[in-house]
């Protein structure tokens, strides 16, 4: 590499960062997130639902002025970090111990978010361990380049653009196009259980239980959704291009809901957006 190879590099034992040292960490952590993000939506998110939410025009707005924050946060969590403790280390190159120690704290936050949050383990580990081996690696020989102002970062969002255009582009035509299953009256017909005890029971010839299922909630009230229990009717709908299910109930509870078929021909589930179409809440059920 070049850079940190034994106990007598000059700074070896330097534990404090110049200002734009961290700027070309923060923008190395932001430059890679474009490419993480196509590596997921390749190898992970084509061929899943996106559940009706889409990308967002707003979100897609918001880009530019997440990615820098990201890369800040990024490289504040995991990347300086790393280097700082690698420099502590007596022995071997640096730039290895930074790699080591960066995915070492990377699993770390990845079994934080698991305890806390419930994030599934195996799949968050790779991603926060791998995100962090570019930016160490490309730390050391960047840092010590002459950035003036604004040019590392110009740089950084013109490298960002080509990614989400070409690689996006790219991207879109590899990648498998999700397909919901074709599930005939027969198959709709049993119980269908969600979060906190929902049941929606769709009984032959049109008959529809509810047991705390999710619903629209009535005009006038500010909550995106209310749970309902009776008796009410349902139906085949589409609902936009998506074949679904339309439950009307009897009774004051609610209003009529669509559920939008999704998950697959062995694992079928029904979901149904409330409120925001970009930021609402989405609820599953999914067949016994």
């Amino acid at each position: 590499m070049g850079w940190g190879t034994g106990p007598g590099a000059a700074g070896r034992r330097r534990l404090t960062w110049s200002n734009g040292e961290w700027n070309v960490a923060a923008a190395l952590c932001a430059t890679q997130l474009p490419l993480v993000w196509l590596v997921w939506w390749l190898f992970v998110g084509a061929g899943q639902d996106d559940y009706g939410r889409g990308g967002g025009a707003f979100g897609v707005l918001c880009v530019p002025l997440i990615l820098p924050l990201l890369g800040v946060v990024h490289s504040s969590a995991q990347i300086m970090p790393a280097a700082t403790a690698a420099r502590l280390l007596p022995r071997g190159p640096e730039w290895a111990w930074r790699v080591l120690i960066s995915a070492l704290a990377g699993a770390g936050w990845a079994g934080l978010g698991h305890m806390v949050w419930g994030w599934p383990l195996w799949d968050t580990l790779p991603w926060f361990a791998g995100a962090g081996i570019l930016p160490v690696l490309f730390l050391a020989p960047l840092r010590r380049r002459a950035w003036g102002g604004w040019s590392l970062w110009i740089r950084s969002a013109g490298i960002c653009f080509a990614l989400f255009v070409v690689g996006g582009l790219g991207v879109a035509v590899l990648a498998d196009e999700y397909e919901p299953p074709a599930l005939s009256d027969g198959q709709l017909v049993g119980d269908w259980r969600g979060e906190q005890g929902a049941v929606l029971r769709l009984a032959p010839g049109g008959r529809a239980e509810l047991t705390r299922a999710p619903a629209q909630p009535g005009f006038g009230t500010y909550e995106d959704y209310t749970r309902c229990s009776g008796t009410g009717t349902w139906t085949r709908e589409l609902y936009g291009h998506r074949a679904g299910v339309l439950v009307r109930l009897r009774g004051e509870c609610g209003e009529e809901t669509h559920w939008t078929i999704s998950g697959s021909g062995q694992h079928p589930e029904l979901f149904a957006l409330f409120g925001d179409p970009d930021a609402g809440e989405l609820l599953i059920l999914a067949r016994d």
